[in-house]
C-alpha cells in the first residue's frame, strides 16, 4: 500500500432499490456498514463515491453505478480520476464458494467467473486485494436453480441476519 495515497474500497453490486437485498449486493451492504449510516455520497465517474479518514487511513468509499458486470468502468475511471495504484485498491464483492457467514481475504488470483471481478481484472488489472464475503450456492440449500439466478435472488431474512455479523468482523487493513 502506497501511504501517500487514498485507498479505493469498492463494494460490487448492482443499482437500484429492486437489487438492494439481493446477494450480489453484498459489496454494497458492506460499503454502506463501513461508510456509516452520515456518509453523504457523491455521484461521479458512473459510481457513488464517499470519501473520509477511517483507521488513521484515508479512503474513498465506491458503490459503481454501472451494473456488475461493467463495474471496471467505474473503478478504472477512479483510480485514474485519483491516481490511486493498484496496491491501494480493495474490492468487496460476493461468492458463491464460501459459505454463507464467512470471508477471505487474497490479492490477486483469478475471477472464478465474477462478472464484475472479470470486468475490474480487464480494465485495471487483477493484483489489488479482495474481500470475498460467502453467500453460499444454490445447491447447499438443495435448490434447483441457476447460478445466475441465485445471486440476483434477495438473501432470506436469517442469511441477512448472518451477513450483518460477519461484515463487522472484516477488517479492511490488516
Amino acid at each position: 500500500m502506497q501511504e501517500n495515497k487514498p485507498m479505493l474500497i469498492v463494494g460490487l453490486g448492482n443499482p437500484g432499490p429492486e437489487y438492494a437485498l439481493n446477494r450480489h449486493n453484498v459489496g454494497f451492504m458492506a460499503i454502506d456498514y463501513f461508510a456509516g449510516a452520515g456518509a453523504s455520497w457523491k455521484n461521479e465517474k458512473n459510481a457513488l463515491t464517499f470519501g473520509t479518514d477511517l483507521d488513521g487511513h484515508k479512503v474513498i468509499f465506491v458503490k459503481p453505478q454501472t451494473f456488475m458486470n461493467n463495474s471496471g468502468i467505474a473503478v478504472q475511471a477512479l483510480m485514474h480520476f485519483y491516481k490511486i495504484p493498484l496496491e491501494n485498491l480493495i474490492v468487496i464483492h460476493d461468492d458463491m464458494d464460501i459459505k454463507p457467514g464467512s470471508f477471505r481475504k487474497k490479492t490477486g488470483g483469478s475471477s472464478a467467473g465474477h462478472n464484475g471481478i472479470k470486468s475490474i481484472d480487464a480494465s485495471v488489472g487483477a493484483d489489488y486485494q479482495r474481500i470475498r464475503i460467502g453467500i453460499g450456492h444454490p445447491k447447499d440449500f438443495n435448490l434447483q436453480m441457476s447460478p445466475s439466478d441465485w445471486v440476483v435472488s434477495n438473501f432470506s431474512k436469517a442469511e441477512l441476519e448472518t451477513i450483518s455479523k460477519v461484515i463487522p468482523e472484516i477488517n479492511l487493513f490488516d
